[in-house]
């Protein structure tokens, strides 16, 4: 199982991304099942690990923002899939980026071998090769090392070794893997770094959004980063950058799936690709994340290879919301009981071609994070996206015919229906995931319409 971070759904080949080189991923996804509509349960790094590790949503488990923030939580002490699968027998391993701030480590989760992220500098000051350099302001070229010296190729190494160390014992194995790549600043060796020619590279959509209609945040995050005079000549340098990283991500998890065939284990091993979120990347001229539910965000790429599964080689295009979801998965796929406080769905059916009763729409939640506490609420369905912002404009947007997610609709008389039935089916989400804020005032604003 590899999660990634930030690593948008569209930047992949077989999701049809023009350039973006993905070989070893698209593969990855004719051999298995690719879902076209995964969302995270929160478009941020530490809520969102959390709701795969605990199978429940951030205001569930309480861990709704980053550290060094105003509500720098960690997860509430409830059940972890990892303790399950420990539990159920399988030896577990863990290299990359974990939790961060004041979160246990994997070792106090069910692993039995934890290799951080952190030993890279360490291994690479033994190399006798510089620190990797900042890359500030937010992309940048290695150029004191190979590809092979990077930190995607020391992982995926370590990764390696645990698939070795996994193919001689006779237990059943969970090893996980999470680069934090292609996370920005994006700084890549050659050839990475030149692989995408900036003059190729067009705008997103939603490049030139002027807000009008927005809230207030959105215009605000410009000003914030520093960014609000950008053109697309410096975003197109560092999309560039953005993509060469995934391609070596793609270069790397491709010797990971050769040792498997390797070792004789592809046939009886199931293979995950995700991330936590996706990120801006110079769409609507943002950087990174925060305070916004656009698809940039919120949707990610989600493959599962499951060899000899009725759906190898298909799409499934059913909403899924990928960090609750796999909790459950993973439980039940090996056997075990699966935790009361889970919230997920199986997508054991969609992988197995059982017929089964496709969610409609999905939920997504936001609460803020270095630019200080701030509610969201989002209900994504194939045509409609709404977003309640608790001290903002709220956002209503066709997803059919505004894929750049431009016009905001909210106040528009011609979506007043559309709107209201909108908000009556976030109210009845909040109250399936038990939100705390599901109050009478968030009623009166979400089935009254007392929203400006």
């Amino acid at each position: 199982m590899i999660i990634a971070d930030q690593h948008r759904k569209d930047c992949l080949g077989v999701n049809g991304h023009p350039l973006v080189k993905t070989p070893n991923l698209d593969k990855l996804a004719s051999e298995g099942t690719n879902f076209t509509n995964a969302f995270t349960s929160s478009p941020i790094c530490v809520p969102a690990r959390n709701s795969l590790l605990h199978g429940c949503w951030p205001c569930r488990h309480l861990s709704i923002a980053n550290a060094d923030t105003e509500a720098p939580r960690p997860a509430a002490e409830i059940p972890a899939y990892t303790e399950v699968l420990r539990d159920a027998g399988y030896s577990m391993s863990f290299t990359g980026k974990w939790l961060g701030g004041k979160a246990r480590t994997p070792l106090d989760y069910g692993f039995q071998n934890y290799v951080p992220s952190s030993e890279y500098g360490k291994w690479r000051t033994a190399q006798g090769l510089p620190p990797k350099p900042s890359g500030m302001p937010f992309f940048g070229c290695d150029e004191a090392i190979t590809p092979e010296q990077s930190h995607l190729w020391w992982e995926s190494s370590q990764a390696i070794q645990m698939l070795r160390k996994a193919a001689s014992c006779d237990k059943p194995f969970y090893i996980r893997w999470d680069p934090s790549e292609p996370h920005l600043p994006n700084v890549v060796p050659e050839p990475y770094a030149s692989m995408y020619n900036p003059a190729d590279i067009k705008p997103w959509p939603s490049f030139g959004d002027t807000f009008a209609g927005k809230p207030y945040i959105q215009a605000q995050q410009l000003r914030s980063w520093k960014l609000d005079g950008w053109d697309w000549e410096p975003w197109s340098r560092l999309v560039g950058r953005y993509l060469g990283e995934i391609s070596l991500l793609d270069t790397c998890i491709g010797r990971v799936l050769a040792a498997l065939k390797e070792l004789h284990l592809e046939n009886d091993t199931i293979v995950i690709y995700s991330c936590d979120h996706g990120d801006m990347c110079g769409a609507h001229g943002m950087i990174d994340k925060h305070y916004v539910m656009y698809d940039d965000v919120a949707r990610v790429p989600l493959i599962i290879r499951w060899p000899g599964a009725a759906s190898c080689g298909k799409s499934c295009d059913a909403f899924v919301t990928h960090t609750i979801d796999l909790a459950r998965s993973l439980c039940e796929w090996a056997g075990a009981e699966v935790p009361a406080t889970f919230q997920g769905e199986s997508l054991l059916p969609a992988l197995q071609g059982i017929p089964f009763k496709e969610r409609q729409d999905v939920l997504g939640m936001y609460h803020g994070n270095q630019f200080g506490l701030y509610s969201q609420r989002m209900v994504r369905n194939k045509r409609w996206k709404y977003v309640w912002n608790g001290t903002a404009e709220d956002e209503l947007y066709d997803m059919e015919n505004d894929k750049g997610e431009l016009h905001n609709l909210a106040s528009s008389p011609e979506c007043a229906e559309v709107l209201s039935a909108l908000r009556h089916r976030l109210w009845e989400l909040m109250e399936a995931v038990g939100d705390p804020l599901r109050n009478m005032w968030i009623k009166n604003q979400l089935l009254e319409g007392r929203k400006l």
